[in-house]
C-alpha cells in the first residue's frame, strides 16, 4: 500500500469516493455476496464472522461509527444489518448484512467491537428474537422480562393474552435491608417523571455517595412506533407519527428524518423554495429544543433556577408562536410533505417575517441574561465542570452523536457533512467544544443557538426576496407510491439531540415491509454509565440532564 492510499484509508479512491471492490477484498472470503442498498453497498457475512469482519472494517477502513442495527424477518430467515459510517465523513457508508437460519436465528455479538451494540442487539432480540452470543447481558431492554413472544416476529399473535405467574407481579422495590456482607448501597431514581427527563429508571449502586454501577431501565414508554409505521402509507399515514417520537418542540426535525428516507426511497426531488421552508423550519425547533434543555438542566443541577425554566419557556413561546403560525399546531406540526410541505407562509408573509425579526433582534441580550444567570454562577460552576466527562473516543464507541458528541470535540454534523435541505447554501459553523463534561455539552447548545439564528436570519432574508411565481411547495408526487420491491435504504438528518435515522425496506406495496428509527437519545443514554461511575451521586443527575433526552423517542 502507497503512503498516499494510506493517508486517505482502505477503499477510498483519490476523489474521495468509497471502492466497494477493495473494501471487498480487504475482508476476502468472508464476504459470501454483496447487495444494493440506496445508500450504501452492503456485505452479506457468516453469523460467526460478525466480529472479525467489523474489526477489520473499523480498524483497517476506518468505519468507526456504528449508526443502527436493523434486525428483521423474512419468510426463510432473520437478518441483521449493522449500518456503519465514519465520523469524518457520513457519506462514506457501509452495511454489513448477516443472515441466520429460520430455525436456529443465533448471530455472533458486535458488542466486543462496538459497545453501542449492546442496547441495539438486545432491542433486535427483544422485538424481533435474534439472538446474538458473545453479548454481555442479552435481555429485553423495552418489553417486561415476562413478556411472551416477540412482537416484530412474522409469527406473533398480538391478540394472544400475556399470561404472567404470579410471583412476577411482585413489588420489584423490595423493602429496605441490610446485607451484612456488602458496603454498597442499591437505590433506585425514578422511574417517576421529575428529575428523569421521562418515565426512566436509573438502576444504581453506592458506595457512599459515589456511583459505582448504573443501568438505565427503559421501556416504560414503548409505544411501538415502529410497527404503527409499517401499517402507515408512504404518501399519508406515516408522516403524523415522528412529531411524536422527540415530542417537545422537535417535530419538524423528526417530519425531515422520515422525508429524507421516503423521499430518497421514492426518487422525489424536493422545490428549492420548500427547502428553505424547511430548513426555516427545523432551525426555530432547534433552538425551541435547546432551550427547554437549558430549562430543564437548570432545575436538574440546582433548584433555585426555577427562574431559569420560566426564562427559557417564556422564550421557546415565542418560537412556538411563530411556529403555530407557520403549521398550525404548536407541538405536533404535520407540516412536512414527502416532496415538499403543506402550505406557504401565512399572510400577511412580512407580519410573521416581522415576528421573526424581531425574535432574533431580542436573542442576543437574552442568551446574555442566560450566561449570566447560569453558566457565570459559581454554584452552577462546581456541578458541571469537570463531572460527567465523556471522552471522545469513548463516545464514538458508544455511537454518541449531536451536542453530546460534539462537547467531546467530535466534529460530526450531518447538516454539512451529509447535507440536505439548505444547509449547504448557508453561511454558519458546526459548534465544537473540547471540555468533554457537563459544562461543555451546555455551552454547545448555547452556542447552537446563535447559529441556528444565522441560519433562520439568512432563510428569512431568501424567503422575502423570493419571485412569487416561482414558490414551489411541493414536487409532483403520485397519490400512491409502490417503490420496487426489496428496495432498502437507511438516511438521517441532524436533530436536536443528534442522528435521526430511519431505514425502510419495501415490499412493492404502499407500506413499509420494514421501519426502524434510529433515536440520537437511545445511544447517548447508553453512555450514561461511563459518565457517571465513580462520580457522586449530584453528578448522575447532572450527567442525564446533560445528554438531554426525551424518553418518547428512547422507547419509541
Amino acid at each position: 500500500m502507497s503512503l498516499e492510499e494510506s493517508q486517505r484509508g482502505v477503499g477510498v479512491t483519490e476523489d474521495g469516493d468509497l471502492d466497494y471492490d477493495e473494501l471487498e477484498d480487504l475482508l476476502g472470503e468472508k464476504v459470501l455476496a454483496r447487495e444494493e442498498h440506496l445508500n450504501a453497498e452492503g456485505f452479506v457475512i457468516r453469523p460467526d464472522d460478525v466480529q472479525d469482519v467489523l474489526s477489520t472494517l473499523k480498524e483497517r477502513a476506518g468505519f468507526d461509527h456504528l449508526s443502527l442495527l436493523t434486525a428483521q424477518e423474512y419468510l426463510d430467515r432473520y437478518e441483521s444489518i449493522y449500518h456503519m459510517k465514519k465520523y469524518d465523513d457520513p457519506t462514506q457508508e457501509v452495511s454489513v448484512v448477516v443472515p441466520t437460519d429460520k430455525e436456529n436465528p443465533v448471530s455472533e455479538s458486535a458488542e466486543p467491537v462496538f459497545r453501542t451494540a449492546d442496547w441495539h442487539e438486545r432491542e433486535a432480540y427483544d422485538l424481533v428474537g435474534i439472538e446474538y452470543e458473545d453479548h454481555p447481558d442479552l435481555r429485553r431492554i423495552l418489553l417486561p422480562e415476562t413478556w411472551q413472544g416477540h412482537p416484530l416476529s412474522l409469527d406473533y399473535d398480538q391478540d394472544k393474552p400475556q399470561i404472567v405467574p404470579l410471583r412476577e407481579h411482585a413489588n420489584p422495590l423490595q423493602p429496605d435491608h441490610k446485607d451484612a456482607e456488602s458496603d454498597t448501597m442499591f437505590l433506585n431514581v425514578g422511574p417517576h417523571h421529575p428529575a428523569t427527563h421521562g418515565v426512566l429508571h436509573l438502576e444504581t449502586v453506592l458506595d457512599g455517595e459515589q456511583v459505582v454501577d448504573v443501568d438505565p431501565d427503559i421501556g416504560y414508554l414503548h409505544r411501538c412506533e415502529e410497527q404503527m409505521c409499517q401499517n402507515g402509507t408512504y404518501r399519508h399515514q406515516i408522516m403524523p407519527y415522528p412529531d411524536r417520537w422527540d415530542y417537545v418542540s422537535a417535530g419538524l426535525l423528526n417530519e425531515w428524518s422520515y422525508a429524507r428516507t421516503a423521499e430518497s426511497l421514492a426518487d422525489i426531488d424536493v422545490p428549492e423554495y420548500a427547502q428553505v421552508l424547511r430548513t426555516l423550519g427545523a432551525e426555530l425547533c432547534r433552538i425551541a429544543s435547546h432551550l427547554l434543555a437549558l430549562g430543564t438542566f437548570a432545575l436538574d443541577v440546582y433548584g433555585d433556577f426555577n427562574v431559569i425554566w420560566q426564562y427559557a419557556f417564556r422564550d421557546r413561546e415565542v418560537v412556538l408562536n411563530i411556529l403555530e403560525d407557520l403549521t398550525g399546531q404548536r407541538m405536533m406540526f404535520n407540516y412536512f410533505r414527502l416532496g415538499g410541505v403543506v402550505w406557504d407562509i401565512p399572510e400577511p408573509r412580512e407580519e410573521w417575517f416581522e415576528k421573526i425579526r424581531d425574535f432574533l433582534d431580542e436573542l442576543p441580550g437574552k442568551l446574555a441574561e442566560y450566561h449570566d444567570l447560569v453558566t457565570g454562577n459559581e454554584i452552577y460552576q462546581i456541578r458541571c465542570v469537570d463531572t460527567g466527562v465523556l471522552e471522545p473516543e469513548v463516545a464514538k464507541e458508544y455511537g454518541v452523536t449531536g451536542p453530546a458528541a460534539r462537547a467531546s470535540g467530535i466534529d460530526y454534523d450531518l447538516r454539512r457533512d451529509d447535507p440536505y435541505g439548505y444547509y449547504d447554501e448557508l453561511d454558519w459553523d458546526v459548534v465544537t467544544d473540547d471540555g468533554c463534561d457537563n459544562f461543555a455539552r451546555v455551552m454547545v447548545r448555547f452556542k447552537e443557538v446563535e447559529e441556528s439564528a444565522k441560519i433562520i436570519s439568512q432563510c428569512v432574508d431568501l424567503l422575502e426576496d423570493w419571485p412569487e411565481d416561482e414558490r414551489t411547495i411541493q414536487a409532483n408526487v403520485p397519490r400512491t407510491l409502490k417503490p420496487e420491491p426489496d428496495t432498502e435504504v437507511y438516511e438521517a438528518v441532524e436533530a436536536a439531540k443528534g442522528e435521526l435515522g430511519i431505514y425502510i425496506r419495501s415490499d412493492g406495496t404502499d407500506k413499509p415491509a420494514r421501519f426502524k428509527i434510529r433515536s440520537p437519545c437511545f445511544s447517548n443514554l447508553q453512555s450514561l454509565p461511563e459518565m457517571a461511575e465513580g462520580e457522586l451521586l449530584a453528578d448522575l443527575i447532572a450527567a442525564l440532564g446533560s445528554i438531554d433526552i426525551v424518553l418518547g423517542e428512547v422507547d419509541r
